[in-house]
């Protein structure tokens, strides 16, 4: 595993990801917060979410996310058309787990394909759909989401297809997925804006599962929100449930990630870091007289053969 000298302060550096948009800054170090923002987030401290909203919360997580798309079907998300620039092992081409163009002999994998992919948190499926529509097709996908309803959106797309793909729903914090996958099965899986809907206390449980899902050499690629992400510093008191945890106003979470906290997850289940970083991004809409800093956490990791 490549790594970059530790600095001064003792931890640990990895390989930084590649800008892919004009004007990103791509960086190892946490958000340097303003006055007026250190201001934000001590107001979000007067008025704690209660144990007894946490709780009850935690457990409607499904009805909440089932609720949102009841409401917004497949109209909140964008198709992300962006995913193949970044993660370029979603390319039609030879992935980590694959040798001489030739699948690793594992129980469980659909003949004739070159990959196995789940994408974890499917949503309506704007990870999967594109990949299709962009022609990568040598993949057999396996879609799973905590929403029934999200998944029912899914099988009823005009590109869903049986023969190539599989969607199903399952709480990925629990034994439930190795219903329908079984261990060591798969060569990628994407955690997109996903485990920041997770508890952190389950943080550690989902990962877990994940690296028994992967093959050996076998990648996540993962982007989630980053710490002092302009969402997080929008929530207003009684919307906090715990460090850089919060309820939205729908009822679903957010948790907000460092980059060492991401990298430090993964290992501690067994994954080495190919690539962990932040990236600062404005969301520019000119129409709408948007022009928003973002940060996020995007990383690959990948499990040891």
């Amino acid at each position: 595993m490549a790594r970059i000298p530790a600095e001064e302060n003792g931890a640990e550096k990895f390989p930084k990801q590649t800008t892919f948009n004009l004007g990103d800054l791509v960086t190892d170090r946490t958000k340097i917060l303003t006055d007026a923002e250190r201001v934000q987030l001590e107001e979000q401290n007067k008025r704690m979410v209660t144990d007894f909203q946490a709780q009850k919360l935690e457990r409607e997580a499904r009805k909440h996310w089932d609720l949102f798309y009841k409401r917004n079907e497949t109209r909140f998300f964008k198709d992300r058309h962006w995913t193949t620039r970044e993660f370029t092992e979603l390319l039609s081409a030879r992935c980590p787990a694959v040798v001489d163009d030739d699948p690793l002999e594992t129980d469980g994998q659909p003949p004739n394909t070159t990959k196995t992919l789940l994408e974890i948190g499917c949503g309506v499926g704007n990870l999967i759909f594109p990949l299709i529509e962009e022609g990568h097709r040598n993949f057999f996908i396996y879609a799973c989401d905590l929403s029934p309803r999200a998944v029912e959106l899914v099988r009823k797309h005009n590109l869903y297809d049986d023969r190539y793909m599989s969607a199903f729903a399952c709480d990925i914090t629990t034994d439930e997925v190795f219903g329908t996958l079984t261990e060591h099965s798969l060569d990628i899986a994407t955690l997109i804006f996903v485990l920041s809907a997770i508890h952190p206390d389950k943080f550690r449980v989902t990962l877990s599962n994940i690296y028994r899902l992967m093959k050996p050499g076998g990648v996540v690629l993962f982007r989630d929100y980053g710490r002092y992400d302009m969402a997080q510093l929008r929530f207003k008191p009684g919307h906090k449930i715990a460090d850089n945890f919060y309820m939205r106003q729908d009822g679903t979470r957010s948790y907000y990630f460092a980059e060492d906290e991401v990298s430090a997850l993964f290992r501690d289940v067994g994954f080495e870091v190919l690539v962990n970083s932040y990236i600062h991004r404005r969301t520019i809409n000119p129409k709408e007289n948007i022009d928003v800093p973002r940060i996020f956490v995007q990383g690959k990791f990948r499990k040891p053969d």
